[in-house]
């Protein structure tokens, strides 16, 4: 029975978010064929961040340990994980669609004689194979990409969009954790790591905020932005806003939803005067819940809500901040 296998990445020795969406991919893609699910990291076999996987699906999980891995290098990884490939044959690779695996996965594949298909938000049956979907043109259009001729020599490579699945969709069973030490010498490692990226202290990650409070436009002005702040105070929320807002200097950047923004998966997502423009659409669609308020009943944010609220945000936000503030 062949597999598929995930590429997790983890931060203060806990699996990232991103990485449980493309494990809850995997999960949905291995049940679709048949498969068996198996995930890979790398760190030692006694490392923090494999306890808090434990009793989540897959139920093997390797631990790829190597003391040239302790930095990262695209030639370490690329080379440590086509070795593990070459032990497992897997069918089907999947990523999380991070700035680290853009830069090594296709070099990866490349080994394999496969492309990455990368950003994937879905897949379908076609024709006998199988298509995965991933939008174009800042979410305008969706293309659909066809794996063929897929073996254990050859597997399909492919990265999940952010936000594009359940984070927390996972099947309780045991945890196999595995030991993998890839061959590896100083003529495989061509590049000298530097001192890692670090992201602004104030950098506000919207990401992983359970909910979110989101304004667009129909604030009218920057003086009105505390209307909406209440709302998201009074929720414990984060406050984020759509792209005209941040251009605008009415919020920092750093709080913006969509394709030039943070994508976003929450699991309630309040849309204040936002009309439902597709770049904004394609960073927040993922999210559980989603809570629309607009006056204009025909504003496309609708078609994506669960709840729709048609009315003057001047009148509706009070009236739900008060209604909030009456049950805490």
């Amino acid at each position: 029975m062949s597999s598929v296998l995930v590429f997790l990445e983890a931060k203060n020795d806990q699996v990232t978010r991103i990485s449980l969406e493309a494990l809850a991919a995997a999960a949905a893609l291995a049940e679709t064929f048949n498969l068996r699910l198996i995930a890979a990291m790398v760190g030692a076999p006694t490392d923090l961040v494999f306890s808090s996987i434990k009793g989540k699906v897959p139920h093997t999980v390797y631990a790829v340990h190597h003391e040239m891995l302790h930095a990262y290098t695209s030639d370490g990884y690329c080379e440590a994980y086509a070795q593990l490939i070459q032990s497992t044959k897997p069918t089907f690779v999947l990523f999380p669609h991070t700035y680290q695996v853009r830069d090594y996965a296709p070099r990866l594949a490349t080994r394999f004689a496969q492309v990455l298909i990368s950003d994937v938000t879905s897949w379908e049956r076609f024709a006998g194979d199988i298509a995965f979907l991933r939008p174009l043109m800042q979410g305008k259009l969706n293309a659909a990409y066809r794996a063929t001729s897929l073996s254990e020599h050859s597997p399909c490579f492919l990265s999940v969009q952010a936000g594009a699945f359940r984070a927390d969709l996972h099947v309780p069973g045991e945890t196999i954790l595995e030991p993998f030490l890839p061959s590896l010498g100083h003529l495989n490692i061509r590049t000298i790591p530097g001192e890692p990226f670090r992201a602004s202290a104030q950098t506000v990650d919207l990401g992983s905020a359970p909910i979110l409070v989101s304004v667009g436009r129909g604030i009218k002005e920057e003086a009105n932005i505390p209307i909406v702040q209440e709302l998201a105070t009074a929720l414990g929320a984060e406050l984020a806003a759509s792209r005209p807002i941040c251009d605008a200097g009415w919020l920092p950047m750093e709080r913006q939803v969509g394709s030039s923004g943070q994508t976003v998966a929450p699991k309630l997502y309040i849309a204040i005067g936002i009309s439902g423009a597709i770049q904004h659409l394609v960073g927040m669609k993922g999210s559980q819940c989603i809570v629309a308020i607009n006056k204009d009943e025909n504003a496309p944010i609708f078609e994506v809500a669960d709840y729709g609220i048609v009315g003057d945000l001047f009148d509706v936000v009070p009236a739900l901040t008060a209604a909030v503030k009456a049950r805490t």
